[in-house]
């Protein structure tokens, strides 16, 4: 029994000592970072201002990439903004696509407004379909007041 003892005693201060080394190795920043989160609001239907946001959200992933961190990015449409997520109107669903899959490790999300899809299927009498990329949110606004009172950086481009 004291044999086993001994072992697994060995054992345990081996793998503390392990993790410590690795948490050592790593710069503070890393090990204590706050998470990185920033919400961006598009609620025009103009493709200046989509291509705007976008841009915006590659930046920010490509910078805290080269710093070896992740980042969510979340970016929100409503009333005529909601045109960027429709899968009839979009004028830059070959972006969202590429960034959708570039962003890795790092998370991109592309919320559509359902008060804003609701309201446009109303008036215009037929369903609307959203991107594939995209998650209907229940309102675009509440989302994005949510996100900022859990404490997402918040952008209007």
């Amino acid at each position: 029994m004291r044999g086993w003892f001994r072992q697994a005693t060995f054992a345990a201060i081996a793998s503390v000592s392990l993790i410590s080394a690795a948490l050592a190795d790593k710069p503070k920043a890393l090990v204590s970072a706050k998470p990185h989160r920033l919400a961006i609001q598009v609620d025009q239907n103009d493709p200046a201002v989509m291509n705007l946001a976008l841009n915006n959200a590659t930046n920010v992933i490509e910078y805290y990439r080269a710093k070896g961190e992740d980042v969510d990015v979340d970016i929100v449409t409503y009333g005529p903004g909601l045109h960027m997520l429709r899968a009839d109107t979009s004028p830059v669903q070959d972006r969202i696509k590429s960034l959708k899959d570039a962003a890795f490790p790092s998370k991109i999300q592309f919320s559509a407004c359902n008060n804003t899809k609701e309201g446009m299927e109303k008036k215009e009498g037929h369903p609307i379909n959203v991107l594939s990329e995209a998650v209907i949110v229940p309102s675009g606004v509440i989302r994005l007041m949510e996100l900022q009172e859990q404490g997402w950086s918040y952008v209007r481009p």
